[in-house]
């Protein structure tokens, strides 16, 4: 293909301009890149600084008062139930008291049968156990995945000095 001394001039000066506007731009990003790991960095110092003791300081004094008096308000609720249940359960089973309700009413002793299998409290592990499996199952599979697409190429491709030509194509052979 033949260019006129013309055309060649003015591929020539498009070919320099696209280069400098390339050169350009690359100095465009480097300097984005710079202007975006400082501001990375001054946010970083700001939240460590200001926001992160402000946080720490509301939760001390708004958050922290209330969730202490709520856990024990639970553990007295909690404890005193299963403190009566308990004492319900060491009553009904002293001998004096099957005793003394024998003579009252021979029928309303009842020889309570212990279980002997697994209870809810067995099921409930049983399943709170898979749960948890199944969290750290997820948690490794998420590590280890390939994410391909998460990475970026550190170095922009560079402008070739001459333009693509066509070269001649043979035919192939019948």
């Amino acid at each position: 293909m033949s260019l006129s001394r013309k055309r060649r001039k003015e591929l020539n000066r498009l070919r320099s301009s696209a280069e400098e506007l390339w050169g350009d731009q690359q100095r465009v990003l480097a300097e984005a890149n710079a202007v975006a790991r400082d501001a990375s960095r001054a946010l970083g110092n700001l939240t460590r600084e200001e926001f992160v003791p402000r946080v720490r300081s509301s939760y001390d004094s708004y958050v922290r008062p209330g969730v202490d008096q709520a856990r024990g308000a639970i553990e007295r609720t909690v404890g005193n139930a299963l403190g009566s249940v308990l004492s319900i359960g060491d009553i009904a089973n002293d001998a004096r008291v099957r005793r003394a309700v024998g003579r009252i009413s021979p029928r309303a002793v009842a020889v309570v049968e212990k279980n002997r299998g697994p209870g809810v409290g067995t099921y409930l592990a049983i399943g709170t156990a898979v749960v948890v499996a199944a969290g750290v199952a997820y948690a490794v599979w998420q590590t280890f995945r390939a994410d391909d697409e998460l990475w970026v190429a550190d170095d922009e491709p560079t402008p070739t000095a001459a333009p693509p030509t066509a070269a001649p194509s043979a035919a192939p052979p019948a």
